[in-house]
């Protein structure tokens, strides 16, 4: 698949069959995730791999009980290393590694759509209850969590805005 027709297809799924999906996809997935640019290449970003169900089922109690975590064949849990990003200082530590996670969350979910998988950023949980569910040391904090499967259903994308909403020129 075309990388446009990859982005004009990628939509937020959170009804997935039972599908399994194969370990060899997830990684390649983070590996593709990981070519995403970073601040001073320092790629500061970590994926933890969940497929065990009492684990899912505890990570969807940590995001306000969106059920589609429990019953994704796989979440990945993507994190901030702050450790990794130090050396960029205050600013490294509250920015730089949000952005890293970001960039790289956005190839993985248009690499699984490339696959015919889909996903949700999920941004909505209880952190420190994440981190304590998956033992995320104090250097690094979960950033999203990205559950994927095959698709339940036939999927829909959701109106944007128009450009004219979106773009400044010259200033605001």
């Amino acid at each position: 698949m075309e990388l446009l027709e990859c982005i004009q297809k990628r939509v937020s799924v959170r009804s997935f069959s039972d599908e399994p999906v194969p370990e060899e996809i997830v990684l390649e997935s983070i590996k593709i995730g990981n070519l995403a640019p970073s601040a001073g290449n320092l790629q500061a970003r970590d994926f933890i791999i969940v497929t065990n169900k009492d684990t899912k089922k505890k990570l969807m109690a940590a995001a306000y009980g969106q059920e589609f975590l429990a019953e994704a064949p796989v979440v990945i849990v993507c994190c901030a290393n702050l450790q990794r990003i130090r050396s960029y200082g205050k600013r490294g530590i509250e920015l730089y590694c949000l952005q890293d996670v970001a960039a790289a969350i956005e190839n993985i979910l248009l690499y699984f759509v490339d696959k015919g998988y889909a996903s949700c950023w999920v941004g909505a949980f209880d952190e420190s209850a994440v981190s304590k569910i998956l033992s995320i040391p104090s250097h690094a904090r979960p950033v999203a969590m990205l559950p994927v499967g095959k698709p339940k259903g036939i999927t829909h994308r959701t109106p944007r805005l128009n450009l004219e909403s979106l773009v400044h020129r010259e200033k605001w």
